[in-house]
């Protein structure tokens, strides 16, 4: 069953805020979804609160790998250096290339570049469409 493109996106963003409250807060993956849904007031529907939790299950579970992809496409930046919203969104893209293959590359790329220019810095989506683009052309 698809969703519509808004929902999606929703749980992408939904993903990458937990993403985010993982590696800032140091909080292990249990406690994140535990008080990130808890302090939602808003009404999230169950296909995309799935979605979502699908997306950081397979970020958290594959991060080393998602990190090594990472390193090895970011010239010149070390993931603790890179911004916090960035490295996510990376985290958030990768694990969505891997987890989800079904997905189209362009449509992961986009969506990121998308949800970046509502959360990142405006100099970031050059960074991130390059470094999403790398990978995907090295996964092929």
């Amino acid at each position: 069953m698809s969703q519509p493109v808004g929902k999606r996106r929703k749980s992408r963003e939904l993903a990458m805020q937990m993403l985010f409250q993982r590696d800032v807060g140091k909080q292990t993956p249990d406690e994140v979804q535990k008080s990130f849904w808890k302090a939602r007031e808003e009404s999230i529907d169950n296909d995309t609160r799935g979605f979502a939790e699908d997306l950081f299950r397979v970020a958290v579970a594959r991060e080393e790998e998602i990190d090594a992809l990472l390193e090895q496409h970011s010239a010149h930046w070390r993931i603790p250096r890179m911004p916090a919203v960035d490295r996510n969104l990376l985290r958030l893209a990768i694990a969505e290339l891997l987890g989800f293959p079904g997905t189209p590359v362009p449509i992961v790329i986009n969506e990121s570049l998308e949800i970046a220019k509502r959360y990142a810095a405006p100099e970031s989506l050059g960074f991130l469409n390059g470094i999403l683009d790398a990978i995907a052309k090295s996964r092929k």
